[in-house]
């Protein structure tokens, strides 16, 4: 049996921090002395010990180090996986921000970056947006489409606290990456135009808060919004990151919007601040498909979302295409529509809590 100190020299943890992981269950002692209350250790809590230290060391999460010591090999490499595309997402925001701070801290000539896009892929990544955008007029900071531009391509986000909606067009980039925020008004006067036959390309130029788009013979200009927008790919980790135990439904389009479109559609009702709403609340029949759950249905066990059925009918006709998959996660998860075929464009509706 090795002592608290002894195991703590052998593993490279401090003995402050076995006790913590003693007390979160992550690494447990052999052996409490019922008098003096010393910890004891066997020799196979070595090498677990070792694992704590060297998962503690990357910043991996208390539960998911829990969870290692006493998974398979297999199992350990998925979440090792898993924390470093965390870990490399969180260092692309880290640089972003430097990069924003360094500008606000010693404002330079801003740099100019030109945009050449398909007005089809600009057109239907604008379209999966859209409805996303917030109307709210005490969040001006949400009453755009951001842009983000990648060396090869340009996401669109929009939201509005309530629901989330991304797309990305490629682009050929001629200048840095850049996020500007795009005011709606600018977006709708831009929308109309990418209709036109002969209008390829579009381009768009980015010059400090300065925007300028060309399509075809005309020209539209405008200021990007001065405000910063939320940290989108922060919310995506924490919304729809890993979920392992998240169900994916394919849905055929037509019919779920047949669905919730009929008079008869079974919704729960809910009260929030002093208001009644009617909650659509989605679960899985017997055959592994989507349906539509009435109270009566809303068992402590079963899979179900709630959901504002409006916002939903919109994500459905935002997507634009005939087949959907839904992901479900559980009645407190957001639930995820996407595209089957595209990774890129995909929507978050937040949940009714049931």
């Amino acid at each position: 049996m090795h002592s608290i100190g002894e195991l703590a020299r052998a593993s490279g943890l401090t003995v402050s921090a076995l006790r913590f992981y003693d007390s979160a269950g992550v690494l447990e002692p052999a052996l409490v002395d019922p008098v003096t209350g010393y910890r004891w250790y066997t020799d196979e809590q070595i090498a677990p010990a070792r694992l704590v230290a060297g998962l503690r060391r990357i910043g991996m999460p208390v539960p998911e180090i829990a969870a290692a010591v006493r998974a398979e090999p297999a199992a350990v490499h998925r979440l090792l996986d898993t924390h470093l595309r965390r870990l490399v997402d969180g260092l692309a925001d880290a640089r972003r921000e430097v990069t924003r701070l360094r500008a606000m801290v010693d404002p330079a000539r801003p740099a100019t970056t030109t945009l050449l896009l398909s007005p089809a892929d600009l057109a239907g990544a604008l379209d999966a947006v859209r409805f996303a955008v917030g109307v709210d007029p005490e969040l001006p900071m949400l009453s755009g489409v951001l842009l983000d531009v990648e060396p090869d391509g340009v996401r669109l986000v929009a939201t509005d606290r309530y629901r989330l909606a991304l797309a990305r067009s490629r682009a050929d980039v001629d200048g840095p990456p850049v996020r500007v925020f795009v005011p709606v008004a600018l977006v709708d006067q831009l929308r109309p135009l990418l209709d036109a036959a002969d209008a390829w390309p579009v381009s768009l130029t980015v010059a400090g808060a300065d925007l300028r788009v060309v399509v075809a013979d005309r020209t539209v200009t405008g200021t990007a919004l001065p405000y910063d927008f939320p940290d989108y790919r922060r919310l995506l980790r924490k919304a729809v990151g890993e979920r392992p135990t998240a169900r994916r439904i394919l849905v055929d389009v037509a019919s779920l919007r047949a669905a919730l479109a009929d008079p008869a559609a079974p919704t729960v009702a809910r009260d929030h601040d002093g208001t009644a709403h009617e909650v659509t609340v989605l679960g899985v029949d017997d055959q592994g498909g989507l349906r539509l759950l009435p109270a009566a249905d809303l068992g402590a066990d079963a899979l179900r979302v709630g959901v504002n059925g409006g916002y939903l009918l919109d994500a459905l006709d935002a997507a634009g295409a005939p087949q959907l998959v839904l992901e479900l996660d559980g009645p407190v998860a957001p639930l995820a529509v996407r595209r089957p075929d595209d990774a890129d464009t995909f929507s978050v509706l937040m949940p009714i809590r049931l």
